[in-house]
């Protein structure tokens, strides 16, 4: 009999005692002629053994779910007559499988200490073994199950439901995992009904912890929770928004509008106007978005944002690809880099002279056009090259923006993702290059060392001299000018930045793509199909043939997985910084990321994809939407669009080199600052001696001698003194006659003098 251990198998009729169902088979022994098993599902449900209470027909509290009753019972049976069922074919053998969370792996610390723990408490109970020798030495589990309590501390119960798991899913370890995912737990709906009498779910409000701490009780929560109606009327009056969808908040308005402002009255006109919507009478922003988010599929997200027909056009999946296994364009890339045979000046200043540049470019090897190119100040590494192949790929409008420049493509169809891109050996050997490649679906490949024949018309292209890389190393402009000395090349006539000279390449491979002589590689079938002898001709030939390959990619996915990612970004109360720069989009002012950093007096870090070839865009994830929010530079930046990343923190690493000689300059500045000060406190302490030396009888008082010292200045009128009215009075009268006798006495001793 094929029966073994842990094997399922179906009794069809009732026989020997054995009530018709499913069973698992614990153990047989057929010297001993002893059989045990357990029946896990019987054929009639209503069926229970003799004594005991009825099961309850309806569960305690409405809309809690059943459990479902435990089995674990032991059905002992002649193995001979085990045998003639299974020969009679009333018994026959099953196969059940697990649900395939059963074999995931388990990423909750809590889960996995739960998990341990079973296993630990039912090692006796695993080991086949040990399970046999209990139960022919105590015919039941009681041996186990008393050792297993006392071994670990834990209730009878609760190693029966253990027992219980294993004589259902199975005799091994992962029958023990935990299935919290069934408790109602996080992400679960719990929407309410008119026959459940249940409170809503979540944590309480700040007005009901006020009033548990003001008057002992929660009470009850203004805004009530979601509904099994309000669900189906959101849904509802969802669909009948068309696609494009809006934004969240306008679909919240609108459906709040048609659905659930239903309240209407009558006025002395006899006019029906719409009263006011009543708090808790209908769903709020976060529930309605919640029911049109959360059970929603991400495909189905974006057929919400687009038309179908854009979808159908630009967003559908590749469903078919007549040019599969066929060598054509866009099947194989070749990228390698050089050193460029020129000099560039910096953005910043272009007094500074940054080095000689590298230059990346990627070249289809069937048409021999270069489909991107990328101009940096460092590398060669895999996320230098993981740029170029975004510049391959990216729009040449995007591109045009980054650059400052309005670049013409040159090849159509525009080109894409290739199926084999050729690389060097150490970019090959990368562990990021081999990620890239698995998450773009990108087959990575190289030739031998030492080999450059064998990388095709990528080495043609470049004519790679044979001298020593210049690292580019920021803030070293007085050093990169000492090297320049020793060189035989003239650096002070380089006049171009990066920015210059990636414009200027663009401009000679549109050339090169357009009118390089290609009619070697006309064969007779291209001859007479009119096919223009170039690199952009033959491109155009093989896709319009049909051999031509193309993987395209949402330009969302391409910024996440080819350009550099930092987790720099931070929002604050004054907006969006990278790299010390502020940053500016419509989505983040819609949503009012300053204004939530500044009333909750703390900002928070962000994930930031940004083009190293310039600092005017970067991109994070839309944590609200789909996709990721393009941010634009702002006028207020520390840096212009036209800089790179490279060029900017060069400018910064100079800076901090003479930090020493501003702290210096900013001390002296202070010291002499200071030294006039005290001078001119001297000065005044010494004339203030000397007056009090020099002065006889009596003295004005302040109000007096705040006085004459205005009336001397010509600026604030007598009037102006502070006091009361009698007191201005007196004074202004008093200063009048002091300063008519003054002046006459000055008048008389100036005619004395005359």
């Amino acid at each position: 009999m094929p029966l073994s251990h842990n094997q399922p198998f179906k009794l069809l009729e009732e026989a020997y005692g054995l009530a018709a169902g499913l069973y698992r088979m614990v153990f047989a022994d057929p010297q001993a002629d002893i059989a045990v098993c357990v029946l896990i599902r019987p054929a009639d449900p209503t069926r229970r053994k003799p004594g005991g209470r009825l099961p309850i027909a309806q569960p305690k509290r409405l809309g809690q779910t059943r459990k479902v009753a435990q089995v674990g019972a032991l059905s002992w049976i002649s193995h001979t007559l085990l045998q003639e069922l299974f020969d009679g074919h009333e018994l026959v053998p099953q196969s059940l499988e697990l649900h395939s969370i059963y074999y995931r792996p388990l990423d909750d610390p809590k889960t996995q200490e739960t998990f341990d723990q079973r296993c630990c408490i039912m090692q006796a109970f695993l080991d086949f073994s040990q399970l046999r020798e209990g139960l022919l030495a105590h015919r039941n589990l009681s041996g186990l199950v008393q050792q297993a309590m006392k071994e670990y501390s834990v209730s009878q119960a609760y190693v029966r439901r253990l027992w219980s798991m294993l004589c259902t899913y199975g005799f091994t370890s992962i029958s023990l995992r935990p299935r919290w995912d069934r408790c109602g737990g996080k992400g679960k709906k719990r929407d309410l009904s008119p026959v459940l009498t249940r409170q809503k779910s979540g944590r309480k409000t700040s007005g009901q912890r006020l009033s548990k701490a003001l008057y002992g009780t929660y009470g009850q929560s203004i805004q009530p929770g979601m509904s099994i109606a309000w669900r189906a009327i959101i849904i509802h009056a969802d669909n009948k928004i068309p696609a494009p969808k809006p934004s969240m908040r306008e679909r919240h308005r609108q459906i709040i509008t048609s659905h659930f402002s239903k309240a209407k009255a009558f006025e002395s006109d006899g006019k029906i106007v719409d009263r006011p919507l009543v708090l808790g009478n209908y769903p709020n922003y976060q529930q309605v978005k919640r029911v049109l988010t959360t059970d929603t599929h991400w495909l189905q997200k974006v057929l919400e944002k687009t038309s179908q027909g854009h979808f159908d056009r630009t967003l559908r999946g590749m469903k078919s690809r007549d040019w599969e296994g066929t060598s054509g364009p866009g099947y194989v890339y070749a990228i390698d880099s050089t050193i460029g045979d020129i000099y560039l000046r910096s953005s910043i200043d272009p007094s500074w002279i940054v080095g000689r540049p590298i230059v990346y470019i990627l070249v289809d090897v069937w048409s021999t056009a270069i489909v991107g190119f990328y101009v940096c100040l460092t590398g060669p590494s895999w996320e230098t090259a993981q740029v170029s192949l975004f510049n391959t790929v990216t729009p040449s409008q995007l591109l045009g923006d980054l650059w400052g420049y309005d670049m013409q493509p040159s090849l159509f169809p525009a080109p894409t993702l290739p199926y084999t891109l050729q690389c060097d050996r150490g970019e090959y050997l990368s562990k990021r290059a081999k990620a890239t490649g698995m998450d773009l679906k990108l087959n990575l490949g190289y030739a031998p060392p030492f080999r450059p024949d064998l990388k095709g018309i990528v080495e043609v292209m470049h004519r790679i001299l044979k001298n020593t890389q210049y690292n580019f190393l920021p803030g070293a402009m007085d050093a990169r000018r000492a090297e320049y000395d020793l060189r035989r090349s003239n650096p002070a006539e380089a006049t171009m930045t990066v920015r210059h000279y990636m414009q200027y390449l663009h401009e000679c491979f549109f050339l090169y793509n357009l009118t390089a002589d290609r009619s070697h590689r006309l064969d007779a079938h291209m001859v007479p199909a009119g096919v223009f002898p170039s690199p952009a001709g033959l491109w155009s030939w093989g896709h319009a043939l049909g051999i031509g390959y193309r993987q395209v990619r949402a330009e969302a996915e391409l910024i996440n997985l080819l350009l550099p990612t930092s987790d720099k970004g931070r929002v604050s109360r004054s907006g969006v910084k990278f790299c010390g720069n502020d940053y500016l989009s419509p989505i983040v002012e819609a949503e009012q990321w300053s204004t939530i950093a500044r009333t909750s007096g703390k900002g928070w870090h962000i994930p930031v994809q940004y083009y190293p070839g310039s600092v005017s865009k970067i991109w994070t994830p839309n944590v609200s939407g789909e996709g990721l929010i393009n941010l634009q530079i702002s006028d207020f930046a520390r840096a212009s669009e036209e800089l790179t990343h490279d060029e900017m923190v060069d400018a910064f690493a100079y800076q901090r080199l003479r930090a020493a000689e501003v702290e210096h300059e900013r001390v002296l500045k202070s010291v002499q600052a200071l030294r006039r000060m005290q001078a001119i406190k001297a000065s005044s302490v010494e004339q203030t001696r000397m007056a009090l030396d020099r002065a006889r009888g009596r003295q004005p008082t302040i109000t007096e001698a705040r006085a004459m010292e205005v009336a001397l200045q010509g600026a604030t009128p007598i009037a102006e003194i502070r006091g009361t009215r009698r007191l201005r009075t007196e004074a202004e009268t008093t200063h009048i006659e002091m300063i008519e006798t003054l002046f006459g006495e000055m008048n008389e001793e100036q005619g004395n003098a005359n």
